[in-house]
This record gives C-alpha cells, structure tokens and sequence, in this order.
C-alpha cells in the first residue's frame, strides 16, 4: 500500500510541467538594466479546472470552512486577502532577483521604481492543489508577463505566457496560500534563467 501511494505522489509531481513562451517583442532592451519597476495584476483570474472567478471559489471555500467550524471560513478569507501583499508578491521578487543576482548580473526588480521600463506581471489562472499528508498534488499559477514602457504601458517591448508553474515545497505543506506562493517563485525562477539566456547572450 505504501509503495503505491508514493507511486500516485510520484505521478500526480510529474504531470505538472510549466510553459513558457515568448508571445512578442525581444530581450534586447533588459541587457543595460540596472533596474526594473514591476507590478503585480491579481484583478481578474480565475481559479480550479472549473475556472471559477475568485469570487466565486472564496465564497465557496469559506462555506465549507464554515461546515467544519463556525468562523473559520472568515479567518482564512483574511490570510486568502493578504497572501497577495505578503506571500505571492515577495516569493515572486525574491526568488527572481536571487537568480540574477547568483549569475552576477546588476539587474533588479522592484515596485514602486520610476525606471525606464516596467514589468506587469498579470495572474490569469491559479490552481491552489492539495496536501492529504501521504498523498499532495501541487499548486499551478499561470500568469501573463509584459515588459511595457513606464511613461507608456500601451508599448509592449516584450511579452510572455507563463502556463501551470508548480508550485510546492519537500515534505508537506498544508497551506493552498503558500503552495501557490510556491508558483509564484517557479514563475520568477523561470523568468530570470530566459532572462539571463536571451538577453546576455
């Protein structure tokens, strides 16, 4: 029993494989960066194979919180609203500018610069996956990433697709806000390597 189970855990890490792809524009401009202003777009995506609105699957998990404890749908809406500002976007940063930094490139990302150029980095799907202990299947983020100009973000210079960055951590982890977290650092893991391919080559 015990060998099947790591084998189903086996299975269920192997099919979740990120997609990354250069919809237009080119690395020229990033080579001479010292830094980047980027911000992050959680407005409008949608959530699980369903492609539920965020609305929806909140008020969804919080009734189901609710069913197993009265108030505890409320108590994780609250850590669900700040992961954003507390989990996602920092795991994003720092894992991104981490792997610049480690190949000795000045390159930076940060909110709130008034650089030359900008990067939005736009949610489009989360899938948060799971965690029963024995058996867990990570979470997947997809995230539209653009390079526009800052004084004007209607000039795209580069844009990529990101689809189904893994997001998950050695041993268990129980927490979907921290999970997703995970394909957030994936994502920016990824960025910067094709960064670092195509634009210093």
């Amino acid at each position: 029993m015990k060998k099947l189970a790591f084998a189903l855990l086996l299975i269920s890490g192997a099919v979740s494989a990120q997609d990354m792809n250069v919809i237009q524009g080119n690395f020229d401009f990033l080579k001479d960066q010292k830094e980047i202003n980027i911000e992050f777009d959680y407005s409008n995506f949608t959530m699980m194979k369903e492609k539920k609105s965020e609305a929806q699957y909140v008020e969804e998990h919080k009734a189901e919180l609710d069913k197993k404890a009265k108030g505890n749908g409320n108590i994780w809406q609250k850590k669900w609203v700040s992961a954003k500002e507390q989990i996602w976007t920092p795991k994003f940063l720092e894992i991104g500018n981490v792997v610049l930094s480690k190949a000795g490139k000045e390159v930076n990302f940060q909110e709130g610069l008034n650089t030359p150029y900008t990067l939005i980095v736009q949610t489009v799907w989360i899938y948060p996956g799971w965690d029963a202990g024995i058996m867990k299947q990570p979470a997947k983020v997809t995230t539209n990433l653009k390079f526009v100009e800052t004084a004007n973000k209607s000039k795209v210079l580069l844009e990529i697709t990101s689809e189904d960055a893994p997001g998950d951590q050695w041993g268990n982890n129980f927490s979907n806000e921290s999970r997703i977290g995970e394909g957030y650092a994936k994502t920016a893991k990824s960025l910067s390597k094709m960064i670092l391919k195509k634009a210093y080559k």
